[in-house]
């Protein structure tokens, strides 16, 4: 299955931010990456769980959520990537570009969430409602959504490292108040961000998974409708 990746500017929330978006042949749908905690669209993490998503069908799109200038003001502040209200705003006007682009349009859409991106994903999911049909969080703080887990309505995975102690404890606890079919996956031996051997690979399978059953299936049941 053949990938085509372009380079984007995509304006949204009243600034333009750039993104890679990979469109295999005949994607079914589309996840949007939301970076946190001074990440960006180069995280070779996420990266990686992309390009598994691409070999699966599905279409990817790594965003930038801050400007050039605001990711260095970050750096030395670290205040920009805890605002998850500024994040989750970026985060709908790009679902709305989707929305309005030859291609994307017609893609049912999934979010994928990393560290305080998650949060800003969920947000993102309880204000786009329509277009947003499944969530992943990795090592994220959905706990940082505030109110809005409670107003989400699509499915939901909370992917943790054994390891990751205090953020297991916080996801277990937004868990409680997400309204939505949520799921809470510990992968064994890892740590926050998944760098011990083999344990990004399962992040990659579990969100394959979760992401192919939701966003693919209407595909599915039409072709194996069209077999019968």
């Amino acid at each position: 299955m053949a990938t085509w990746t372009t380079a984007a500017r995509i304006a949204a929330a009243g600034v333009e931010l750039d993104g890679d978006l990979s469109l295999p042949d005949n994607a079914g749908g589309l996840v949007l990456f939301a970076h946190g905690s001074g990440s960006s669209r180069q995280s070779p993490r996420n990266r990686a769980v992309a390009e598994a998503l691409n070999r699966r069908g599905l279409a990817t799109l790594l965003v930038d959520l801050l400007t050039s200038d605001e990711g260095e003001a970050d750096a030395r502040t670290r205040r920009l990537r805890f605002d998850i209200g500024l994040l989750a705003d970026r985060l709908v006007g790009i679902i709305d570009w989707l929305r309005g682009r030859p291609g994307t349009e017609t893609l049912p859409i999934g979010l994928f969430g990393a560290s305080t991106g998650a949060a800003a994903a969920l947000v993102a999911a309880a204000a786009r409602p329509g277009a947003v049909r499944a969530v992943v969080s990795r090592g994220g703080r959905p706990d940082l959504a505030g109110p809005a887990l409670a107003e989400v309505t699509a499915p939901t995975l909370l992917i943790v490292g054994e390891r990751d102690a205090e953020v297991r404890e916080l996801n277990e606890q937004a868990r409680n108040f997400l309204r939505a079919p949520t799921e809470l996956r510990i992968i064994p031996t890892a740590t926050h961000l998944f760098e011990e051997p083999g344990t990004l690979e399962q992040v990659a399978e579990q969100a394959g998974r979760w992401f192919g059953d939701i966003l693919l299936r209407p595909r599915r049941a039409s072709a194996t409708g069209a077999q019968r």
